[in-house]
């Protein structure tokens, strides 16, 4: 049980350190959140807990797969917050990407790689 608290202690303290420098540095909050900090603790945690080589290669390979389909929300984001707000831009954001999703593991399925 402790270890589950520290996991979500190191992880949390993590989101809430981009948040923090966010504030303070658009650049810099951005560039924090784009690396991959929680995919690489989530294949750390894995790793310290034994877990098989190829479960943690899987979670690094479906992790790219999975990311590739929410980038352009972050195109559309910052044009469609000016204009309908916060809460509906990131409701059409939620919904565009699901649709991107969707049509994304259509398209790579055609070369063997199943998403669904």
């Amino acid at each position: 049980m402790a270890w589950i608290i520290v996991k979500y202690l190191i992880t949390s303290g993590v989101v809430v350190l981009i948040s923090e420098l966010a504030k303070r540095s658009d650049r810099l909050g951005g560039f924090i959140a784009a690396l991959p900090l929680v995919t690489l603790l989530t294949l750390i945690w894995l790793y310290v807990e034994n877990q098989p080589q190829d479960k943690i290669a899987n979670h690094a390979w479906y992790t790219f797969w999975y990311v590739v389909p929410t980038l352009p929300m972050f195109l559309v984001f910052p044009y469609l917050l000016p204009r309908i707000g916060f809460w509906l831009t990131l409701l059409s954001c939620v919904l565009l990407t699901v649709l991107c999703f969707g049509l994304f593991a259509l398209l790579v399925r055609r070369f063997g790689i199943q998403l669904l």
